[in-house]
Order: C-alpha cells, then sequence, then structure tokens
C-alpha cells in the first residue's frame, strides 16, 4: 500500500507547535523528582543520546492520539498519551541495551540543576521514570517501547522503530507527523511563524490516503484494514470508539469485521485472567483526567457495555462457558462502575459541589483499578458455589418419581404475593 504524504497547513503546524512547547509532568518512583518538560526538550535530549551512544537515527515522528489532535479540526480537544516514534536501526546484537541507556541518559539530562547527579546512572533513571518497557524482535517486527510515567495518565511513550508490521488499528488514528523540519526551523531561525511564512511540516496516513483519514476523523466513521492483523484485534479501541459516538464507515462489513477483532482478541488473551487484565489496563490508561468523577465512572460503564455487547454479538471462536465467563467479568466491572457513579454522585450532592469534571475519561482512578472488587476471583468462586450446589444435591430430590407430568401452558411457579 502507498502512502502518500501531506503538508499541514499552518493552523496544525501552530497546533503542533503549542504541544510540543507544552509542560508536561513526569513522575519518579520514590525521592526521585517530578520532571517538569516539554516535549520539544524530552525529543532534542533523547536524539542527542543516541548520537552519543551510536544509535543510527533516521527520522522522528509524533504517533496515535496526538498526531490526530494535531490533524483533526476543533472536534478534538484532547489526547489520552504522546507517542514519540524514533526511527532507528536495531540490526546489532546490542543495540536494545543502547537505545535503553540512551533513554536513561536523556532523563539524566532533563533533572533540574540543583539535582546532584554524581551517583546517578542512567539505569537507575530508568528504573524511576518508565513503567512499562517491552521489546520485540521476531520476523518483520523489530522496536522496543519505553513509557515514562505521568500521574495523569498522558504518558510519554517512547517507541524505536527498525521494522514494524502494524503501526496504526484504525484509519482515525493512522497519521504520523514529521518533527525533524519543526526541530529544525526553531534551532535555526529567529523569524516568528505566520500564517505567511511556517516551516513546511509533513504528514502521511498509514491507512491509505491522507484526505480519506482526515474525513473519518472529521466527521468520525470507523474503518480499518485487515483487523486480524491487530494485536488484540483492535476490539478494545473500536468499543471505545463506538461508546465515543464513532460509526461504523461501512455498515454491511460490520458484522464480519466485529468477528475478525473479537477472534483476535480471544487468540491473543485465551484465559479470563489475561483478558480482566488487558482490559483493565486499557481503562487505566485511556482516561485519567477526571479520576474519580461521576463522568469518569459513567463513561467507563458505557464503554464496557458497548464492550459486552460486541463480544456477546460477535464471538463465534469459544466454548459457551468461557465466552459466559468473559461476559460475566464485563457485568461485574460495569456494576462497579456504575455503583462508584452512584456513590460520587450522592457524596456531591451531599457536599453542594457543582462544579463539572475536568475533562472525560474512560478508567475509575488507580486505587479503584480493581473496581474494589476482585473480579476474576469473584467469577471463579461463584462458578464454584454452583458447581457444588449441583454436585452435592441429590438427583432424586429434583426429579420425583411422582412429579406430574408437564402440560404445555401450564404455570409451573406462582410468584407469592
Amino acid at each position: 500500500m502507498s502512502f502518500s504524504l501531506k503538508a499541514l497547513e499552518y493552523e496544525q503546524v501552530d497546533r503542533l507547535v503549542g504541544l510540543l512547547n507544552k509542560q508536561l509532568p513526569l513522575h519518579g518512583c520514590g525521592n526521585f523528582p517530578t520532571l517538569e518538560v516539554t516535549l520539544e526538550a524530552m525529543v532534542r535530549a533523547v536524539k542527542s543520546s543516541l548520537k552519543e551512544q551510536s544509535v543510527e537515527l533516521r527520522d522522528v515522528r509524533l504517533n496515535g492520539s496526538a498526531a490526530s489532535y494535531v490533524v483533526a479540526d476543533s472536534n478534538i480537544d484532547t489526547y489520552n498519551d504522546v507517542d514519540l516514534i524514533f526511527g532507528v536501526n536495531l540490526d546489532e546484537a546490542d543495540s536494545f541495551k543502547r537505545v535503553k541507556e540512551a533513554v536513561g541518559e536523556s532523563l539524566l539530562k532533563l533533572l533540574p540543576e540543583q539535582v546532584s547527579k554524581i551517583r546517578l546512572r542512567s539505569k537507575m533513571m530508568v528504573d524511576a521514570y518508565v513503567n512499562k518497557m517491552v521489546k520485540v524482535a521476531q520476523g518483520n517486527d523489530c522496536w522496543s517501547l519505553m513509557s515514562l510515567h505521568n500521574e495523569g495518565g498522558c504518558n510519554v511513550e517512547l517507541k524505536f522503530v527498525d521494522k514494524m508490521r502494524r503501526q496504526f488499528e484504525f484509519s482515525v488514528d493512522s497519521f504520523q507527523i514529521y518533527l525533524d523540519p519543526l526541530l529544525y526551523y526553531q534551532s535555526h531561525s529567529n523569524v516568528a511563524m505566520s500564517k505567511t511564512f511556517f516551516p513546511t511540516v509533513y504528514g502521511v496516513s498509514l491507512y491509505g490516503d491522507f484526505e480519506e483519514a482526515a474525513g473519518h476523523l472529521k466527521e468520525h466513521w470507523i474503518d480499518t484494514i485487515q483487523p486480524e492483523e491487530i494485536r488484540g484485534g483492535g476490539l478494545l479501541k473500536y468499543s471505545r470508539l463506538l461508546a465515543s459516538g464513532y460509526k461504523p464507515l461501512y455498515p454491511a462489513k460490520l458484522a464480519r469485521m466485529e468477528r475478525y477483532m473479537c477472534s483476535r482478541f480471544f487468540i491473543d488473551f485465551p484465559d479470563i485472567d489475561k483478558q480482566g487484565e488487558v482490559i483493565e489496563k486499557y481503562l487505566a490508561g485511556h482516561c485519567s483526567a477526571s479520576r474519580g468523577t461521576v463522568e469518569c465512572a459513567r463513561t467507563c460503564y458505557t464503554y464496557l457495555m458497548v464492550l459486552h455487547r460486541v463480544i456477546e454479538q460477535s464471538t463465534v471462536c469459544l466454548m459457551s462457558h468461557e465466552r459466559r465467563q468473559t461476559l460475566r467479568f464485563i457485568t461485574q466491572a460495569a456494576c462497579a462502575c456504575l455503583k462508584q457513579a452512584n456513590a460520587n454522585s450522592s457524596s456531591g450532592n451531599s457536599d453542594n459541589s457543582s462544579s463539572p469534571p475536568t475533562s472525560p475519561s474512560f478508567s475509575p482512578s488507580k486505587k479503584n483499578l480493581k473496581l474494589n472488587l476482585n473480579l476474576r476471583n469473584n467469577s471463579n468462586t461463584s462458578r464454584n458455589q454452583r458447581n457444588r450446589r449441583h454436585t452435592n444435591k441429590d438427583y432424586k430430590s429434583r426429579v420425583s418419581p411422582t412429579a406430574r407430568p408437564f402440560i404445555p401452558g401450564q404455570q409451573l411457579y406462582q410468584c407469592q404475593s
């Protein structure tokens, strides 16, 4: 598939500059200080450290929801996290080690001046500020991911890619924006940007046609290609788009697409523990600005019920009891969210608090990430209890030899008043 480059308009470039200049706190563990840095400073620090580690760098791109935020009109005014893709060469045996070292060195450079760095090492910085690390080196995939922790949920994900088979899920999140021209302009030009003078910054849609994907983003359409190639099938993102008001571009393809998504999801996450873990992590990572608010819990409930509906209607690859187990987990999680929303609403009314939440979200707080329930254990416990009841109950007591035959139309049970 060919990908066409598209030069961004002035309004989009201006929005990109605002994003790069925005202060974003990175929270460390223990006594490590919070780093108040801009994305531009982060990118420059990582580029410098990669050069010091002799890691060949091709380009730097903005990816994911932050790139969609730049491309979109005013109908998208927020983003969940910031994805930065560094195109690097990872052919050598110690390439991944040197990339990790470069990230640690860049974090050292971003420490406040008053912090003593004498005893600090890059490994210590990685352990303190990185909350997730992924390394993939097989077949057509050779890349690593390091996610820098932000307590508000807007993590900075540094992705170092040599080659990656699939870099997007849906057309609305398929955008990548090349940052190198803008960084060069800001380093070498003293002329302020204006509508008649600004750097040429290119964007690309991995979906294919840039204008078509931008139209999907503007009109809130859902479309993708080969969903079975996406890890997890794109099921969780698809359900979130539906819950956010997006609609399938081709309703006739909807049933087949949902079946592919569900099949791939259950192939990648075959048991209830893995399914519960990935759902909880997805909720926690896609909305933290209004943690603990009524809107947060209600939006989480809406999302889970959409996910429940998709799995219930489109899953064809599971045994019936496995399907029921997954649906039971989602139902219990959704009920816990609804209970939390009602509790928060009652608490807000009692405190006469009428201020709206700061922004919509898709997850309860980390404190309530387990939804105040060990849902998977509850699911297993309830199933075991039912099995014991059916096993211990005398069959003859359930089927009496003197029982009257069933007559069609006869009322078997009578509600007591």
